[in-house]
């Protein structure tokens, strides 16, 4: 693709002075014109387009480098508009009116006459959606006047973007402006749910957490859905039900090692540690040097990036334990799948 100028568009997370309003409308006018803007979310940069223009969604497949299989999510600005996108039931009503805005993603069957692209549900009968938590992020798909897909705004299968510094390192020259509200405060992307079907699926796991779903829907409702997605084995060449299940996904250049007690002999590796770090390794960077979950979810992705820059064999991550009381705990769910995934054989 031919490469542009990428404008940087200082904005507050909360827009409220005449430049954070300047800078959103200019986003939002690009968006109109069918061009690329990444943008903050609470979870990570996306990379926004209008959803209802098919010439705009193929701009995001190839700036990223995305295979036409895997499906994107739809954002908007608020719930109303978001249910009115999909065949909405009370199930995901009822959740709307929790976890929206917020990182929940639902993927619900489409409707008849939904204008979504085909091209941003891979062509299938269902469709993600999902209204962002950050103020900044709702301000631009208002302004912009359409439903915006969002993916991470990142080479595709490379670690997601948290700031928009992240985002010029694999997208410059490739899209139009970045709206830069600084840091992501989540920093792993949205759990998603299925309610395609009359039982509910999490197609992957995030910061609202499988109790947080049970307790709204109560357990009798979800028995043996989400314990256990139970999903058809990806055959390499099927659309996909969601983003973010691709086996090799969120991965740096260096090899990942997983549950990491000691370095390999004869490696240098830099840990990424949890928790006090045992000795031996050639750096240490600390996910959370109290074990946090929340915390090490908001710093995974800015140092794998951190540690993929560095000159060593290989990149361990620490075990990711905590008591099974901590009511954080299921936090380390959407950190263990980002991790699999960026440990898993590269294509």
């Amino acid at each position: 693709m031919t490469s542009e100028t990428t404008r940087r568009l200082k904005v507050a997370v909360d827009p409220v002075s005449a430049d954070d309003r300047r800078a959103v409308d200019e986003a939002a006018a690009l968006v109109a014109a069918g061009r690329l803007v990444a943008f903050p979310t609470e979870t990570v940069y996306g990379l926004g387009a209008d959803a209802t223009s098919a010439a705009a969604v193929a701009r995001v497949y190839a700036a990223k480098g995305r295979p036409a299989r895997n499906p994107l999510i739809v954002h908007a600005p608020d719930a109303e508009q978001g249910l009115r996108i999909a065949r909405a039931d009370d199930r995901a009503r009822l959740l709307a009116s929790l976890f929206w805005p917020g990182p929940l993603t639902m993927v619900m069957n489409r409707r008849a006459d939904c204008r979504i692209a085909d091209a941003a549900t891979a062509g299938g009968p269902t469709v993600a959606v999902r209204v962002p938590a950050l103020s900044a992020a709702r301000a631009l798909i208002k302004a912009a006047g359409v439903p915006m897909v969002g993916p991470s705004a990142n080479r595709s299968g490379h670690v997601s973007p948290t700031t928009a510094d992240h985002v010029l390192a694999d997208l410059n020259g490739r899209i139009a402006a970045v709206l830069d509200a600084g840091p992501c405060p989540v920093g792993v992307e949205s759990t998603v749910i299925d309610l395609s079907g009359p039982q509910m699926r999490v197609l992957r796991p995030g910061a609202v957490t499988v109790s947080m779903l049970r307790a709204a829907l109560g357990t009798d409702d979800l028995a043996g859905s989400l314990d256990s997605a139970d999903l058809p084995a990806d055959d390499g060449l099927s659309a996909l039900p969601s983003p973010g299940m691709l086996g090799s996904h969120y991965a740096p250049r260096h090899a990942v090692r997983l549950d990491a007690t000691a370095p390999l002999p004869g490696r240098r590796e830099v840990l990424l540690a949890f928790g006090p770090p045992p000795p031996g390794f050639a750096r240490v960077l600390q996910l959370s040097a109290d074990a946090r979950p929340r915390e090490a979810a908001r710093r995974l992705y800015a140092l794998l990036r951190t540690a993929d820059g560095l000159d060593v064999d290989g990149i361990a991550v620490a075990p990711l334990q905590l008591p099974a009381a901590d009511p954080d705990g299921e936090i380390l769910a959407a950190l263990a799948d980002r991790l699999g995934r960026a440990a898993a054989p590269r294509d």
